[in-house]
């Protein structure tokens, strides 16, 4: 007789949804023996690697028989020369999901209360299920957060409050009064989570904060940032955390010895280095979302603004079907259904003719 492993399971994995990443390139070459795909649903860049980088990983190659640096000096150094912190305030991961999910297990136990908003990204209240938190989801107010409801959901049993900015996957953002507003208005040992994945494409708009500038003034504050998004290294998995030093005390007790492979640490060093390569990401990225937005509206759709790189766009009927008509186009989108927004696509932006594909195939499935 077989066991029933589930009941063994705890009961915040019984329930628990696996996070649903965007549809591979050869899953879809394999399905429908497709080539020449376009994928546009995960938010990469589509630059290609850094050629600092990839030089930088070929040097690593020598010594891959040998375990990385465990502490991450050199990129550690070299964040903290760049974002004007100490060492001692950085916490590596394997992505800044590793670093979310070392903040959930450090501070949540079963019964304790998490904040967050709807449409946030999925994988903070994924995190948070799993380790048997109570989770409080506001509802979004224009796709984004409402903080005045947010801070009136904290309670005494409130140990982390999430917040996306730019929002994933909505694009839309918080600006720096009103985060402040916010975070003086909360307890100061509730720990607020304040994921910044796309702040390299944001942080030239006016009026968009600098997190890691309010840290002095907010010690309850955790940073995440990512390699993964304008740095062009999303298979490599590499985030990381700023905080107070006390905070990432804790997260590097909880954190997995060699969480950051010695390939992701090189890459990350050598890539903080490449400007050039970083104004170009970012500039084409500008260029992409206002072409997309263009030719969004164009079909009669619109767009959420995003200071991402990607639009959220309502289809005005069940997205599921389109979303399946575009893959027999060869072109990947992210349907969200799963984030509660059913009728709406995410569509991350490529090169120019990449978008001008999907512009193109979304025109002829909608007709």
């Amino acid at each position: 007789m077989s066991a029933n492993f589930s009941k063994r399971a705890v009961s915040g994995v019984r329930n628990l949804h696996p996070y649903q990443p965007g549809k591979p390139i050869s899953e879809l070459e394999r399905e429908l023996g497709l080539s020449h795909i376009v994928k546009l649903a995960s938010n990469e860049n589509p630059l290609g690697i850094s050629a600092r980088a990839k030089a930088a990983i070929e040097k690593a190659l020598k010594e891959v028989t040998f375990y990385p640096d465990a502490n991450g000096f050199y990129l550690k150094q070299a964040l903290a020369n760049l974002l004007h912190v100490a060492m001692e305030q950085i916490t590596l991961g394997n992505g800044s999901n590793d670093v979310l999910d070392m903040l959930v297990r450090t501070f949540v136990e079963p019964g304790d209360q998490v904040v967050c908003a709807e449409h946030c990204f999925i994988a903070f209240p994924i995190s948070a299920q799993a380790q048997g938190a109570d989770i409080t989801t506001v509802p979004a107010k224009d796709f984004g957060h409402d903080l005045p409801a947010m801070q009136a959901a904290v309670n005494e049993h409130t140990k982390l409050v999430y917040l996306v900015n730019p929002n994933n996957p909505t694009g839309t953002w918080l600006r720096e009064r009103e985060l402040k507003t916010f975070l003086q208005s909360l307890p100061s040992e509730v720990i607020v989570v304040y994921d910044e994945a796309y702040f390299e494409y944001a942080c030239g708009t006016p009026e968009y904060p600098n997190a890691i500038k309010l840290l002095s003034e907010f010690p309850n504050l955790v940073v995440l940032r990512t390699f993964s998004k304008a740095y062009g290294l999303a298979a490599l998995r590499l985030g990381f955390a700023v905080s107070n030093a006390d905070i990432a005390d804790l997260l590097n007790r909880v954190r997995q010895p060699f969480n950051c492979n010695s390939l992701a640490l090189a890459a990350g060093v050598a890539v903080l280095e490449d400007k050039e390569y970083l104004d170009n990401a970012v500039e084409v990225n500008r260029a992409g979302l206002m072409q997309l937005a263009d030719g969004l509206q164009k079909l009669g759709l619109s767009p959420i603004p995003s200071l991402g790189n990607f639009l959220c766009v309502d289809l005005q009927r069940p997205a599921r079907p389109i979303y399946e008509a575009l893959l027999k186009e060869g072109v990947i989108v992210r349907p969200i259904g799963n984030y509660g927004l059913p009728n709406h696509v995410r569509i991350s932006v490529g090169l120019s003719e990449h978008n001008t594909r999907c512009l193109e195939a979304l025109a002829k499935v909608l007709a």
